[in-house]
């Protein structure tokens, strides 16, 4: 049994390889890609919507919502990135209930690219909210001294998010395998219902742990 989509290579040439983390998140961004352009392509301002013109307006609107109580901030500035984050996590997650699909946040790869992108969102929006002297100042309170500190925190909080995620989704795959191959006619259903509930749950989670450091890192004293 592979407990990550890393260890399932299609092709590999000398040290190139294709491995399923690689051919299921393409996979992902090509239907959200699609997925993308054909809900958007009718948008319109009248009375009557399409169903999945409204399924997008309650996604942002609550999206929003869930922004600005975390934050106190004006949740647009932060929309673009943290709705991507959210979108592609659970999107990867819920397709796992697909056979023979592989969710790429199972990789631990993934997970890092994903946590490391948060880890340079800090403080692009820290600088562009408060300017780069007022935010690298923040290092250094409340005394230089906990400077290394400081860092290390930061470090922390990507390791913390990377393992947090990769966890979670590897241990739920692990775990359904396994009441599978125990009780192949019942748990199948069970695990489905559950898979659908913790993958948004996993999105979400990391999504507002994103708003949060970003939150911190923009907000001015």
């Amino acid at each position: 049994m592979n407990i990550s989509p890393d260890q399932i290579v299609y092709w590999q040439w000398k040290f190139v390889s294709i491995n399923a983390t690689l051919v299921f998140t393409w996979l992902v961004m090509l239907l959200l890609g699609i997925g993308s352009w054909l809900v958007t392509r009718h948008l319109s301002i009248e009375t009557k919507l399409s169903k999945w013109q409204n399924v997008l307006e309650i996604l942002v609107l609550n999206l929003q919502e869930q922004i600005k109580e975390t934050s106190g901030q004006t949740p647009n500035r932060y929309l673009p990135f943290i709705g991507t984050l959210f979108i592609f996590i659970a999107t990867a997650n819920l397709l796992a209930i697909v056979p023979f699909f592989q969710p790429p946040t199972g990789s631990l790869s993934t997970t890092a690219a994903l946590a490391i992108s948060v880890f340079f969102a800090v403080p692009f929006f820290g600088i562009r909210q408060q300017g780069i002297g007022k935010y690298l100042h923040h290092y250094l309170e409340p005394s230089p001294i906990l400077l290394p500190l400081t860092i290390v925190s930061e470090l922390s909080r990507t390791l913390a998010l990377t393992v947090r995620l990769f966890g979670n989704v590897m241990s739920g795959v692990l775990i359904g395998a396994i009441l599978v191959s125990l009780a192949p006619l019942f748990f199948p259903i069970v695990m489905q219902a559950l898979g659908l509930l913790t993958g948004i749950i996993q999105a979400y989670v990391f999504s507002i742990l994103t708003v949060v450091y970003i939150s911190a890192a923009s907000h001015e004293s």
